[in-house]
C-alpha cells in the first residue's frame, strides 16, 4: 500500500490510529511564519502600506459634488433636424469677408498717404535698380512696414480702451428697493375665491427635506441626481416633490434660476418606475413655450433618468416631422413638446394620442396661459383625460382664479417660494439713461460697453429681429465675437448658436424674447437690455439668466424717458440687491458713434450680399421642390393633407395676439370704425399689380358701356315699324 502524503494535497486526510504526529507541531509552523524571506522583506518594505483610507466618506445624500460639465445639450434635437438640401454661406463669412477687404483698403490708403509724404520730403531722390532690395522708403519696401505700424496702432488702441476704467464715471447707488405702498391690493371677494379654490394652507405644510434620500425617491433616480451633481434640494424642490409624488394639482412658482425643472421632473420619474409595464402608452405630458426651453428640458429629464427604462419624445417644430411620428409611434412614457407641434401631431399622426395621459406639466405656465396661447392650450386639454394631475410652474406664475379655471385645476396647491414679482437676490441692477434727443446713442452705448466693460459671457436682449441681426453685423465688423438667436434664424442656427455660448466659443449673445424665458446656461454674468421690456415680467425674466443658483450677476438696462414707469417698478422690487447708476463718459459715447458711422456702408453692403444669398437660396429650394414634385408626384400628391383646428383668419389672429405689445397692430382710438383701403397693408409689389388688374377691369367696364351705348344709338336711329 503506498504512502499517504502529508503535505501539498487538496483533500483534507484522516487522522488514523497509527498515525504519529510531533506534539509541537504547532510550534513548528509559528517558527516558519516568523522567518519571512529577505526578499518578501524587501517587497513589503517598497510597497505602500494599505490601510484604511481615514477620510473617506460615503455620500448618503446621493448627491455629487461636481457632476456633468454640460447638464444639457440638444443631441436629441440634433439627430431630428431637417437635412438640408441647399448648402449656404453663413454670415460670419460675409462678415469676415467684408472686415478683411475693410482693413486691406485701409491699410492700402494708409500705404499710399505715406508714400505720396515721402516722395514729398524727398522729390529728387532716385534709386538705382541695384538698390531696390534694400529701399525701405519706397512704396514696395514701405508698406509692409506701414501695414506693421498700422496694426501696432490698432492694438494700441484697444488696449487703451481696455486699460480704462471699468466703471467709466462713478456709479450712483440709487436707492435698495422697498415694497411698494401703492400695489394694487387684492379685493375681499378676490381673497375668498382664491381661499375657495387653492387648497389650504395647512395641507400644504411639509417636512422640509434637506437631502434627496429623505423624499423616498428611488436609488436610480437618486443616481440620476448625484450623476448631474444635485447635493442638496433647493426650497421649491423640498416642498414641491412631495407633494407631487400625492398625485395632487400645483400652482408653483419661485425666483428664476431656482431649480424648477428639477422639481417637476423627479416626481414624475419616481411614479414612472411604478408603471404598468404590460403595455406602452404616454403617461406625461410638459409643454414649454419655445422650442429651446423644450430641447432643454428634454435633455435634463433624460440625464436624470439615464439609470432607467423610462423613453422620452421630443416635439417641436423645426424638426423633422418623420422622425418625430415614428418615435411617437413607440408610446414614449413622456413627451416634451410645443402646443403647436403637439396639435399637429394629434390631428396628423396616426396611432398617436393623450388618452392616457396622467400627469401633464407647464413650464412657464404665466406664458401659457396668456391670450396668444389660449385656442391652442384649449385644444391640448380637451386631448388629455380628465382625472390627470396638473403642475404649473414660472418664475412670475398667476395666482388668478380666472386664468387658471381654464386648466380645470382641481383644488390645486399653491406653492410660492419668493415674492412674483422679485429680482434674483444676488442680481446687481444698473441702469444707463438714454435722453429723449439722443435715441440714435443706443448702439453706441452698447459697443462702449462691451468693447470696454463687459467683455464675455454676457447676452443682450432686444425688442426685434432686425435690431438683433444689425447689431450681430456691427459686432462682427469691429472684431467682437457674437452669436444671434431669434425666430428668423433656422433651427440648425439657433441650436448651434446657443451651444456655441454655452461653450464659451462666443462672448456675446443677441437674443430678442426668444431667449429669456426657462434657459439655464452657467456662466452668464451680464444681461444688458437693449431696449426695457413693456411688461414687467418679461424684464424679471430676462434679468434671470444670470445670478442663477445662488450665483452673483449683473444687469444692465439702457432706459429712455418713456421708461420711467418701468424703472420705478424694477427699483421697488429690488429689496436685497443694489441698483446703481452706471454713467458714460459724452466723448467715449461720440467716439465710438462715429466708429459705428463709418462702418454704415458696410453694414449696408453686408445686408444686400445677405439678401443676394437668401434669394439664390430660395431659388434653388425652389428648384429642388419643382424636382422632387416632378419625380415624386404620385406619392406626394397621395398622401392625406395635414388638417389644423383653425381657419387660416383665426390663425393670423391668434398669431398677432402671441406678438409683443408694441408690435401689436392697433386701431386709432379717436377712429374705431375706420374701414382700411384696398390697398393698405400690401407690399409695393403686390399693390401695384391689384392696382394694374383694377384698371384692366375698369378699361373693360368702359368698354363694355360703349358696345352698348353704340348698341342703344344704332337702335335709336333705325325706323320704327307702321303698325297695320
Amino acid at each position: 500500500m503506498a504512502k499517504k502524503k502529508s503535505s501539498n494535497n487538496d483533500f483534507i486526510m484522516t487522522i488514523e490510529d497509527d498515525d504519529q504526529f510531533s506534539d509541537n507541531m504547532e510550534e513548528d509552523i509559528e517558527e516558519q511564519q516568523e522567518q519571512p524571506s529577505k526578499k518578501s522583506k524587501k517587497k513589503q518594505q517598497q510597497q505602500p502600506e494599505r490601510d484604511f483610507d481615514h477620510q473617506f466618506t460615503f455620500a448618503i445624500d446621493g448627491g455629487g459634488t461636481i457632476g456633468i460639465a454640460k447638464p444639457w445639450d440638444f443631441t436629441a434635437a440634433r439627430d431630428m433636424l431637417k437635412q438640408r438640401a441647399v448648402e449656404h454661406a453663413d454670415i460670419d463669412d460675409i462678415i469676415s469677408n467684408k472686415r478683411k477687404q475693410v482693413k486691406k483698403e485701409k491699410k492700402m490708403a494708409k500705404a499710399l498717404e505715406q508714400a505720396q509724404a515721402d516722395d514729398d520730403e524727398q522729390p529728387d531722390a532716385v534709386l538705382d535698380d541695384e538698390d531696390d532690395d534694400v529701399a525701405a522708403d519706397g512704396f514696395g519696401g514701405g508698406a509692409k512696414d506701414t501695414v506693421r505700424k498700422e496694426e501696432e496702432n490698432e492694438e494700441e488702441e484697444d488696449s487703451d480702451d481696455d486699460t480704462e476704467s471699468e466703471d467709466d464715471g462713478q456709479d450712483d447707488m440709487v436707492r435698495g428697493g422697498q415694497e411698494s405702498d401703492d400695489d394694487v391690493e387684492e379685493t375681499e371677494e378676490e381673497r375668498q375665491r382664491k381661499e375657495a379654490y387653492f387648497a389650504p394652507e395647512a395641507e400644504n405644510e411639509t417636512q422640509e427635506h434637506q437631502t434627496f434620500t429623505t423624499m423616498n425617491v428611488s436609488r436610480p433616480i437618486l443616481k440620476g441626481l448625484s450623476n448631474m451633481g444635485f447635493i442638496k434640494p433647493t426650497d421649491i424642490q423640498s416642498r414641491t416633490i412631495p407633494i407631487a409624488l400625492l398625485g395632487k394639482d400645483i400652482c408653483g412658482g419661485a425666483a428664476t434660476g431656482s431649480g424648477k425643472t428639477a422639481a417637476f421632473v423627479i416626481p414624475i420619474l419616481e411614479r414612472l418606475l411604478y408603471r404598468p409595464r404590460q403595455t406602452a402608452s404616454t403617461r406625461v405630458l410638459i409643454l414649454c413655450p419655445t422650442r429651446e426651453l423644450a430641447a432643454q428640458v428634454h435633455s435634463v429629464a433624460s440625464k436624470l433618468g439615464t439609470f432607467t427604462d423610462i423613453t422620452f419624445c421630443l416635439c417641436v417644430g423645426g424638426l423633422s416631422v418623420k422622425k418625430q411620428e415614428a418615435d411617437l409611434k413607440l408610446k414614449p412614457d413622456v413627451v416634451v413638446a410645443t402646443p403647436g407641434r403637439l396639435i399637429d401631431h394629434l390631428r396628423n399622426s396616426m396611432g398617436f394620442g393623450l388618452d392616457s395621459c396622467e400627469i401633464l406639466v407647464m413650464d412657464e405656465a404665466d406664458r401659457m396661459l396668456e391670450d396668444g396661447f389660449a385656442d391652442e392650450l384649449g385644444e391640448v386639454i380637451k386631448a388629455c383625460p380628465s382625472s390627470r394631475q396638473t403642475m404649473l410652474f414660472s418664475a412670475t406664475m398667476t395666482d388668478n382664479v380666472d386664468q387658471l379655471i381654464r386648466m380645470s385645476l382641481r383644488n390645486p396647491v399653491r406653492l410660492f417660494i419668493d415674492k412674483t414679482n422679485q429680482a434674483a437676490s444676488r442680481l446687481v441692477q444698473e441702469f444707463v439713461r438714454v435722453r429723449a434727443n439722443r435715441e440714435g446713442d443706443r448702439s453706441s452705448i452698447l459697443l462702449a460697453l462691451c468693447r470696454k466693460v463687459f467683455k464675455h459671457n454676457t447676452i443682450i436682449f432686444f425688442q426685434s429681429k432686425a435690431a438683433a441681426h444689425q447689431m450681430k453685423i456691427l459686432f462682427g465688423l469691429v472684431g467682437l465675437n457674437a452669436g444671434e438667436l431669434h425666430g428668423n434664424l433656422t433651427q440648425e442656427q439657433r441650436l448651434a448658436s446657443l451651444e456655441q455660448f454655452r461653450d464659451g466659443q462666443i462672448d456675446y449673445l443677441l437674443a430678442t424674447d426668444l431667449a429669456a424665458r426657462g434657459l439655464d446656461i452657467k456662466g452668464i454674468d451680464t444681461v444688458i437690455n437693449y431696449n426695457m421690456p413693456t411688461q414687467f415680467a418679461q424684464y424679471l425674466h430676462r434679468v434671470g439668466r444670470t445670478a442663477r443658483a445662488g450665483r452673483n450677476g449683473r444687469s444692465v438696462t439702457l432706459v429712455g424717458e418713456q421708461d420711467r414707469k418701468m424703472l420705478k417698478m424694477a427699483i421697488k422690487s429690488a429689496e436685497k440687491s443694489q441698483v446703481k447708476n452706471r454713467l458714460l463718459r459724452p466723448e467715449t459715447v461720440q467716439k465710438y458713434r462715429a466708429k459705428i458711422d463709418s462702418l454704415s456702408t458696410q453694414i449696408k453692403e453686408v445686408l444686400q450680399e445677405e439678401k443676394e444669398e437668401r434669394a439664390l437660396r430660395m431659388a434653388e429650394m425652389e428648384l429642388k421642390k419643382s424636382e422632387n414634385m416632378l419625380e415624386h408626384s404620385q406619392e406626394i400628391y397621395s398622401r392625406p393633407a395635414r388638417t389644423w383646428f383653425q381657419t387660416e383668419t383665426e390663425k393670423k389672429a391668434a398669431q398677432q395676439e402671441k406678438k409683443p405689445e408694441q408690435f401689436k397692430k392697433k386701431k386709432d382710438a379717436s377712429n374705431p370704425n375706420e374701414v382700411h383701403g384696398r390697398y393698405d397693408g400690401l407690399s409695393r409689389k403686390k399693390r401695384r399689380r391689384l392696382q394694374a388688374m383694377d384698371e384692366d377691369e375698369d378699361m373693360e367696364k368702359d368698354a363694355r358701356k360703349q358696345v352698348l351705348a353704340a348698341k342703344r344709338h344704332k337702335k335709336s336711329t333705325k325706323p320704327r315699324k307702321i303698325k297695320a
